[in-house]
């Protein structure tokens, strides 16, 4: 198997797969951390948006947003350099990874704006 059909590869298949599912253990490892981290440890009321918890979340979202973002420029450059079917799934990957990275972002920033456990 050539390096290129590596599943990371920015034209492999599994890059159509990749992104949803990269924003879907987000988003499940986000609200069930927030979930354990309220039971466990709640802020105190009236503190505000500024907290360990929100630290914690706005950290996962960053670094989850750079992932996907990095994604999607990899395979932007790789469909300007790719042909045919190879072209597609680059392409249709990165704008997959762009839609993933809009949803973190839509969901992420009220998130870490906004109060934990209220």
């Amino acid at each position: 198997m050539t390096p290129l059909r590596r599943w990371w590869a920015p034209s492999h298949p599994a890059q159509l797969l990749l992104g949803l599912t990269l924003w879907s253990l987000w988003f499940v490892a986000l609200y069930g951390g927030l979930s354990v981290a309220c039971a466990l440890a709640p802020a105190r009321p009236g503190q505000g948006a500024l907290t360990v918890i929100n630290g914690g979340l706005a950290l996962l979202t960053l670094a989850t947003l750079g992932l996907l973002g990095w994604l999607a420029w990899r395979g932007l450059r790789a469909g300007r350099v790719s042909v045919g079917g190879s072209r597609f799934i680059a392409l249709t990957g990165a704008g997959l990874h762009l839609f993933s990275a809009a949803g973190v972002a839509f969901v992420g920033l009220p998130i870490v704006a906004l109060p934990p456990c209220l």
